[in-house]
């Protein structure tokens, strides 16, 4: 139970961000491929599992395509707004200064609400070690 409290209290301090930059559109394979690793480190209290800090952007218009993740992820909205939409619940749209987070297997779609503006926010996932980047997410079947 501590270490569920602590993940959670670590990942409402850090965060991720969606996107790229607005030249180009975030597609489902490109999108979940891309984005800065800003952090990692290992979770002394789980053993084999390390936590990873991503910068990403969406591009107005853009959304990630429906993807799964390989294990937590918690992603904090810095600049912009999305709509979040999980598989069997109703969408939510997200402003900067909230976060969603999601489980793994959870299939799930990230839009940019806006057409114009971008969208920048920080992920934070919680995964096997060494897990690279481009597995983090992966698109649903």
């Amino acid at each position: 139970m501590k270490r569920i409290s602590f993940l959670a209290g670590m990942a409402v301090v850090v965060a991720v961000v969606l996107g790229l930059t607005g030249s180009r559109m975030l597609t489902g394979q490109e999108g979940l491929k891309s984005g800065k690793v800003l952090q990692r480190t290992d979770l002394k209290a789980a053993p084999g599992w390390e936590a990873i800090l991503v910068q990403r952007e969406v591009p107005g218009g853009g959304e990630s395509g429906k993807h799964t993740q390989a294990g937590s992820e918690i992603v904090y909205i810095q600049a912009g707004a999305v709509i979040f939409e999980a598989q069997g619940k109703p969408a939510v749209t997200l402003k900067a200064g909230e976060a969603f987070t999601t489980t793994a297997g959870e299939v799930h779609n990230v839009k940019n609400a806006s057409k114009t503006e971008p969208v920048k926010a920080l992920a934070f996932y919680v995964a096997k070690k060494g897990t690279p980047l481009e597995d983090l997410s992966v698109p649903a079947k």
